[in-house]
């Protein structure tokens, strides 16, 4: 775990830096906005698409704004009374909630200049001043329009601004909630600075009013709607909450007979209600009614389409009756503008250009449909949701991925991903809340890419160096291995039971002398490199070359437990390498070649040894000295391959040869030495009598029966053609003969050079 605390650490700060976002320490815009852009694919991808028929649109259209009679728009009061007055007696509307302001007095009747006239030129005349008073009433249409809203469900809008110069202008309806019913609290409403109301007199008359302004994001969406705006200490509701209060009340006056409507009374639930340690609301309780906000006491708008998901019908069309009455009987109905020169049009995630009116429609459906969860809840503890499952995710990834190769920590990625995906659809589907996914996605994809980018930069130059350090000595493919745990393949000297092979050509000093010095260099060349692969190739680790004698060794640095067999299995592939290069020699004119390998198993030293000037990889030991050593004697024996007694014990599936048990130079304890004659099922069946025969005369040679080994070593020449061992072996019994080495002779032969 060592190598990669760097990379835990780095992925730790990513972790932190994701951490600090979700936590609003501070804000990341392209999280925030990649957050808003899943927010909106996931709710056009679950909207209804189904036209609500309880809410009808009273469109201020440009049919509307061209109709010569009715003039320009705002129309006169007047004309929106009658308007009024047929919507509720002709066509039996529910309620009627109105976005728009009627801010400035109508003074299209002339009634202010004929006061002037009374107060001025016409003051004097008595019958002007009484017949003006009994035409007040007809042409005061502010007072009308009071009068025909008083006392009728309708609900008048306004707006709060932002503009730090905003100035108050005309009048707010009574608070919803007293001042300081939050005192001590740390709520996050949003902020305003001033606000355009109604005329005070149709303010007065209004049964309810609400304000129409929806949150626009940094991305100039709005997805949001204030269910409670704090204004100087005191609590106001939308156009939407009041319009559904106002039918709420309606409801409850007809269950109970009661011609007096009451509104129900907004009762706000804290969110620390149900989890401790977290302020703002969790949501607004209106009687049976629950509307879930989120930190800004602000409800998600619960779309239902894009654009025309409510009936639209000219606010023209229902002046001048061209309406069927069951279009709007029983409905809700919302004046607003779609007309452009308006500007009633908002970006909204269903569409850039979204009628505003369309806004309050879908947050009374919403409302309306409560008990199906149709407004999404976002409440402020689904931050601590969201950090806690950031860290949960991040502190594992960083954990685990530095573990991992490049495909496997692909794999984990991505079935991460796809969980925390599916989670996130699971908690919007089932749960109903909002739970932000872009910090998770974005966090994953962070600590994937870093893993990813800091072994390719970092590791793959550690792995090169680590290459290039071992490449030398072992093959590619353990090398690369190797390089996936470098801490696991140490420098350090340690002691192992290793294989060691020396080679060397045998009366290489008259073959160089007959080469001139560019063919010496191309004979040793292609000798070294020939030699070499078979050793690599069978998991052999190159130590050094002396001249032209090969020094190698298996089991280190990759453990490998049939180090003993590789090494077996290359001394006889170098075996049959040699007739190969012989023969290739031979056709250029060289002489051909003979080598010997010594091949000795046993704990030796092995690791990087050397001088401040110049190291090696390596191994040293008494198991070592005598693999160098085993090579030394086989030109005594005329066998090309010597190995110790522990390699001929572990290597069980070789036909061997047992050659004598010998005391070399340097070594008081004697030591068998065998000759590996192949593998089990690449020895004839003539060798193999051989070796059978071989064996008497080696045990009568042992017993001092000269007579009986002279007899089997006359045999065994007859049958391999005079081979060396046995000429030697003839030779010693000669000599025995003439002079016996007496009962206690133990049949070690000694050697007294190396």
């Amino acid at each position: 775990m060592r190598q990669h605390i760097v990379r835990i650490a780095i992925g730790l700060l990513v972790v932190l830096a994701f951490l600090g976002h979700v936590a609003r320490f501070y804000q990341i815009g392209f999280i925030t906005q990649l957050d808003n852009i899943m927010y909106d694919y996931r709710l056009r991808l679950t909207m209804p698409g189904t036209v609500d028929e309880r809410i009808v649109i009273l469109d201020i259209d440009e049919k509307s704004l061209a109709v010569p009679e009715l003039g320009r728009w705002p129309w006169g009061r007047d004309k929106i009374s009658a308007l009024i007055n047929k919507l509720f007696d002709k066509y039996g509307v529910v309620i009627i909630g109105f976005d728009v302001v009627w801010a400035e007095r109508d003074e299209s009747s002339g009634l202010k200049v004929l006061d002037q006239l009374m107060k001025n030129q016409l003051r004097s005349v008595p019958q002007f001043g009484a017949a003006l008073e009994n035409l007040r009433p007809q042409l005061d249409h502010d007072a009308m329009f009071a009068k025909t809203i008083a006392g009728r469900p309708v609900v008048l809008g306004y707006y709060f601004n932002s503009d730090p110069d905003a100035r108050e202008s005309g009048a707010l309806p009574p608070p919803v909630l007293p001042a300081g019913v939050f005192a001590g609290r740390n709520i996050g409403f949003s902020s305003w600075n001033g606000y355009g109301g109604n005329l005070p007199e149709l303010q007065a008359a209004a049964v309810a009013g609400g304000h129409f302004n929806p949150l626009v994001d940094f991305d100039g969406v709005s997805r949001r709607v204030p269910m409670l705006i704090e204004y100087k200490g005191k609590y106001y509701e939308p156009l939407s909450l009041a319009i559904v209060r106002l039918l709420m009340g309606l409801e409850e006056a007809g269950r109970t007979n009661n011609s007096t409507v009451k509104l129900p009374a907004i009762a706000p639930y804290l969110a620390e209600t149900k989890s401790k340690g977290y302020g703002g609301l969790e949501r607004i309780d209106v009687g049976p009614l629950q509307i879930p906000v989120d930190e800004h006491v602000a409800a998600l708008i619960p779309f239902r389409g894009e654009r025309n998901s409510f009936r639209y019908v000219s606010l023209a069309d229902v002046y001048f009756d061209r309406v069927p009455v069951d279009t709007l009987q029983g409905r809700i109905a919302i004046v607003g503008a779609t007309a452009p020169g308006l500007f009633d049009l908002r970006s909204t995630p269903v569409g850039s250009v979204y009628p505003g009116v369309e806004i309050h429609a879908n947050l009374v459906a919403g409302m309306l449909d409560h008990n199906r969860g149709a407004i999404k809840q976002k409440p402020p503890y689904m931050i601590g949701a969201e950090v806690v499952l950031l860290i949960i995710i991040g502190v594992a990834l960083t954990l685990l991925l530095p573990l991992l190769s490049p495909l496997r920590a692909t794999l984990v990625s991505l079935v991460v991903l796809v969980l925390v995906s599916g989670f996130n659809v699971m908690i919007w589907s089932g749960a109903n809340m909002v739970l932000p996914l872009a910090s998770s996605v974005l966090m994953i994809a962070a600590l994937f890419a870093l893993n990813m980018s800091y072994g390719y930069f970092i590791e793959s130059r550690s792995k090169r160096q680590f290459t290039e350090l071992f490449g030398q000595y072992v093959p590619p493919e353990l090398v690369d291995k190797m390089a996936e745990d470098p801490e696991k393949y140490s420098m350090e000297g340690r002691s192992e039971e290793l294989t060691v092979l020396f080679s060397d050509i045998r009366g290489f000093t008259t073959i160089s002398e007959g080469l001139d010095p560019k063919q010496l260099s191309a004979f040793i060349n292609e000798y070294l490199t020939s030699m070499s692969l078979v050793i690599r190739n069978n998991r052999g680790t190159l130590d050094k070359y002396i001249g032209d004698a090969i020094m190698a060794f298996w089991g280190a640095p990759v453990m490998d437990p049939e180090h003993p067999r590789q090494g077996v299995l290359s001394a006889l592939l170098m075996q049959e390498e040699m007739y190969r290069l012989s023969e290739a020699f031979v056709a250029r004119g060289w002489p051909p070649i003979k080598i010997g390998v010594g091949l000795n198993t046993g704990v030796m030293s092995v690791g990087d040894m050397g001088s401040k000037l110049r190291r090696a990889y390596t191994v040293m030991g008494d198991a070592v000295n005598l693999g160098s050593r085993l090579e030394g004697i086989t030109k005594q024996y005329g066998v090309g391959i010597i190995c110790g007694q522990r390699t001929r014990e572990l290597v069980t599936d070789v036909i061997w040869r047992e050659l004598d048990r010998v005391r070399v130079k340097g070594k008081d304890e004697p030591i068998a030495i065998f000759e590996p004659l192949g593998f089990d099922n690449q020895v004839s069946k003539e060798k193999i009598e051989e070796t059978k025969l071989w064996n008497q005369a080696l045990r009568a040679y042992r017993a001092q029966d000269w007579d009986q080994a002279d007899m089997l070593l006359l045999n065994l020449q007859r049958m391999s053609g005079g081979a060396y061992l046995y000429e030697t072996y003839a030779e010693r019994v000669a000599h025995y003969r003439k002079d016996p080495p007496g009962p206690d002779w133990d049949g070690v032969w000694k050697f007294e050079t190396k």
